[in-house]
């Protein structure tokens, strides 16, 4: 009996035992949904803590009429804080959103450098104007 090297070939026609659901290979893993063909899902969320740092880093500079004293300066120091938590949240979860998170935390900076200036410049100003006053008498 001479053998043969061909592989067997699988027989044709619908296999003998058929499971409910197991018909035909689904062609997509999202099931049809006939009231939704318009809808487009977003594929990418923007992370909700480079958001906040933005806003509060944009707001800042108004938190000096709102909250004289301590207002401008907190809110600089939540854009900060926030962006660099926002940052490490996009690199690990792949979210959109790095440059809010970065013009934040720029924003939150510029600010608390422009108060530390300012109250240098009053420093500074307080010793000048008291050295005259000693010296003009």
């Amino acid at each position: 009996m001479p053998v043969s090297t061909n592989p067997p070939t699988p027989p044709s026609g619908p296999p003998s035992t058929q499971i409910a659901g197991q018909q035909s290979t689904p062609s997509t893993s999202v099931p049809y949904t006939p009231g939704l063909q318009s809808y487009a899902q977003s594929r990418e969320h923007t992370n909700t803590m480079a958001v906040i740092s933005l806003a509060t880093g944009v707001i800042a500079f108004f938190g000096h009429i709102a909250l004289p004293g301590i207002g401008g300066g907190t809110l600089a120091l939540v854009a900060i804080v926030t962006g660099f938590i926002a940052r490490g949240e996009i690199k690990r979860t792949g979210e959109q959103g790095k440059w809010m998170s970065t013009v934040g935390i720029i924003l939150g900076i510029f600010h608390l450098a422009l108060i530390a200036l300012i109250f240098i410049l009053l420093i500074l100003g307080v010793f000048v104007f008291g050295a005259w006053a000693i010296f003009h008498k």
